[in-house]
């Protein structure tokens, strides 16, 4: 294993990670949230609005969404995350993103050596 300046050669780097995901079908109406857990790369287990609950994907997420399930208080906002989250970030983006729609800007540059860029021959 490379050794990282300043870390000995045993250091391990592990990955812990959460990602939240917002689906929205037609509007707000219909809202799914999703949280993704992840450990090295790998996801372990996920709470789906749509089911209530914490799902595993792993021998590891088993545990974890056993775990997160028991927990009243836990749930209860996991399960509210798809008003306080995903339906507030709607409408506050939804003006900034529907002004904008369709607007596009691209910048392009030419080439170096090509018939457009610098360096180029006639």
């Amino acid at each position: 294993m490379a050794s990282h300046e300043g870390l000995p050669a045993h250091t391990q780097v592990l990955l812990e990670m959460g990602e939240a995901e917002c689906q929205y079908l037609n509007g707000s109406q219909w809202v799914r949230y999703v949280q993704r857990y992840i450990h090295n790369r790998e996801q372990y287990a996920h709470f789906d609005s749509d089911m209530g609950l914490h799902v595993a994907n792993t021998p590891l997420g088993e545990l974890q969404a056993k775990h997160y399930n028991s927990q009243p208080q836990f749930m209860e906002q996991r399960r509210a995350e798809v008003d306080t989250f995903c339906r507030h970030n709607y409408k506050v983006l939804t003006p900034f993103l529907t002004e904008r729609k369709g607007e596009r800007m691209a910048m392009c540059f030419p080439r170096p050596g090509t018939s457009q860029g610098p360096g180029a021959r006639s």
